[in-house]
């Protein structure tokens, strides 16, 4: 079954807890985003390496940084049920824009673009910097299929300048995201 493969790649992943209370990236100490976003990593026992891209912060700089296609740099993109308020997250590829009428039938809602404060409430992140894992608080996350066609893709880790990359695979069961089909038509 898919399961079974997913948790055999979630197993190939697996890294022993953290001695340390003290996290450092870099030889820096990590921001509090960024320490969030690697206990999730680490709490689901996968070893991912936490990348610093420098002063990276668009999809394209990033690519630029670690040697990769622009859509192998994840989005995370955000929107707001126009009635409930909930929000909804959208992981996507680098070049990719999500179509916001087909994102709201995913939803089974109509939505509008997320404000910054509440994206910064409700996940913990700041725009530019909000990882598909970590959030303060749980949030329905539908992940583009479009990712799953390459080996290895990038996410934000929690500050516009750190990333982490896995498998899109591993990615969308960290981040719990329904593969979904959101883009829009070219």
């Amino acid at each position: 079954a898919a399961s079974d493969v997913y948790k055999r790649q979630l197993d190939d992943f697996h890294v022993p807890k953290l001695r340390s209370k003290r996290h450092k990236v870099n030889g820096v100490e990590m921001s509090k985003s960024l320490k969030r976003v690697k206990s999730v990593l680490i709490e689901a026992g996968v070893n991912l390496e936490v990348i610093e891209t420098g002063t990276a912060t668009t999809a394209l700089a990033a690519a630029e940084s670690l040697g990769c296609l622009v859509d192998q740099i994840t989005k995370s993109i955000i929107f707001q049920s126009s009635q409930t308020g909930a929000l909804y997250l959208f992981v996507t590829a680098g070049t990719q824009r999500v179509d916001l009428d087909r994102a709201a039938g995913l939803a089974g809602e109509p939505l509008v673009k997320a404000e910054p404060t509440d994206i910064r409430t409700i996940t913990g992140f700041s725009i530019g910097a909000v990882s598909p894992v970590g959030h303060l608080t749980p949030i329905s996350t539908f992940f583009d299929a479009f990712l799953m066609q390459f080996p290895i893709i990038y996410a934000a880790a929690g500050t516009p300048i750190h990333v982490f990359g896995c498998p899109p695979a591993i990615m969308q069961i960290l981040c719990e995201g329904l593969i979904s089909d959101f883009l829009e038509k070219m």
